[in-house]
């Protein structure tokens, strides 16, 4: 008998190793086509099958998926999304080539330039944030003025907050512009500029597959100009009302953007007006959402997407009612990263289901203001929200690491930065580089 595969185009490092273990569960042999299939470190295994090749030319996957077709019976085809959302939609022409269930290109490509997704939206009476779309300095300056400041500069296409920023006055303002438009910041083509009005109060996601809205989470920041995230909690704290206005909102997105196929994830702030779409994603959010999700619920986002992917029926019932959190790992400055320790006292906390670290040692660090600043995660769960966050900040406690850093003047300098709730304070032992605890008017750590 024919061996079933499933195509996966390109890697990523917090899901996709959790792709390769559903597709053998299912009894499929993952393939990874990649450009360069060493940047995943799950992919290093014997046993996984990578072919090397430029995923951003779609006749040249059609190319390899045809060979491919030649040993194996391809189940299905998906694909993980890096800076560039558009290769979504690459996926979903790759799955039109050979006849297999995917996603609507045209769905996904309106969905990806948030300028077009903003103006769908706001067709369709979706509350959103005022936004402008600027190409040159003048534009911007223009743009920001009738929103007024704060304002929030981003591209018009890409993820993982990659050049979003708060502009709080003119100087921020004005060097935001020329770090997009200067030439630091990466354009696939003309540069377009999102401005939006500073959409102020919590934040949340919505989970979807499909039409179906799985779950609420919420996230907590660090500290502003930048997006990157310190921590998160599922389900939210939000009352039957509350979380029923964010779902009808879900699916007047999904409606509007002709979605509904296989997962979205969908992004809110509440404001005085309640929730307002800060974005709409076509695909699965990223670590750890799924993760949060199955602990919780007992619904496995990544397995019940590859059954959607291989034309099977997905099973969406829920099975149990816990309270998951997640903590970020994040550096406080620049630098060369000496050690990281105690990953594995923090996994053998009773609780914590999953310690993931980004980095080794003598990794450059470099913080960008994105998803990419985060060099690894804690998950954990239990039956309740305190106790599943004093499980997190005991197991967040165990994690050091040091970083060295040069400064202007070539001095040495180190740097020992676990995660800390908002409001704690950081006493370090430079001696032993180990980092304390001391003060928290967060609580509970709660997020």
């Amino acid at each position: 008998m024919t061996k079933r595969a499933l195509i996966l185009v390109e890697g990523n490092r917090s899901t996709g190793e959790l792709y390769v273990k559903a597709a053998k569960r299912l009894g499929l042999h993952p393939i990874t086509l990649s450009a360069d299939p060493t940047q995943y470190d799950y992919l290093a295994a014997d046993d996984m099958e990578t072919i090397r090749v430029d995923t951003d030319n779609l006749d040249a996957l059609i190319s390899e998926c045809s060979r491919v077709r030649a040993t194996y019976d391809i189940a299905g085809i998906t694909g993980f999304t890096g800076l560039d959302e558009l290769a979504y939609a690459t996926v979903g022409k790759l799955c039109r080539s050979f006849a297999l269930p995917g996603p609507n290109p045209s769905s996904i490509e309106r969905c990806c330039d948030k300028f077009t997704q903003r103006q769908i939206l706001a067709e369709a009476g979706v509350p959103m944030p005022a936004y402008r779309l600027a190409s040159n300095a003048a534009d911007v300056q223009s743009c920001a003025a009738e929103i007024n400041l704060p304002v929030i500069l981003k591209p018009a296409v890409g993820s993982g907050s990659s050049g979003v920023l708060l502009c709080r006055d003119v100087d921020e303002l004005a060097k935001h512009t020329i770090h997009l438009l200067g030439g630091k910041h990466k354009w696939r083509a003309s540069p377009r500029i999102l401005v939006e009005e500073f959409a102020q109060g919590p934040y949340y996601w919505a989970d979807i597959m499909g039409n179906e809205v799985i779950g609420i989470g919420g996230a907590d920041f660090g500290r502003p100009p930048h997006f990157v995230h310190r921590g998160c909690t599922y389900p939210a704290v939000l009352t039957d009302v509350e979380q029923k206005r964010i779902a009808d909102v879900s699916l007047s997105c999904l409606e509007a953007l002709s979605l509904g196929w296989g997962p979205s994830n969908i992004g809110f702030r509440w404001t005085r007006r309640g929730p307002v779409v800060i974005e709409v994603n076509p695909r699965l959010a990223g670590a750890p959402g799924p993760q949060m999700v199955k602990l919780v619920y007992g619904i496995d986002l990544v397995t019940e997407h590859i059954k959607v992917v291989i034309g099977e029926e997905s099973d969406l019932r829920s099975t149990r009612s816990h309270v998951a959190g997640a903590r970020f790992l994040l550096p406080e400055g620049d630098g060369i990263l000496d050690w990281i320790d105690g990953a594995s006292r923090a996994a053998a906390v009773e609780g914590v289901s999953e310690v993931k670290l980004h980095v080794q040692p003598k990794t450059p660090i470099v913080r960008e203001g994105d998803y990419r600043d985060t060099i690894g995660h804690v998950i954990a769960a239990s039956p309740s929200r305190p106790q599943t966050d004093a499980i997190l900040q005991h197991a967040v406690a165990l994690i050091d690491w040091s970083i060295t850093s040069v400064s202007a003047l070539g001095e040495t300098e180190h740097a020992v930065a676990p995660y800390l709730p908002p409001g704690a304070e950081m006493v370090t032992d430079k001696g032993t580089h180990r980092s304390m605890l001391v003060k928290s008017s967060a609580g509970d750590d709660a997020v």
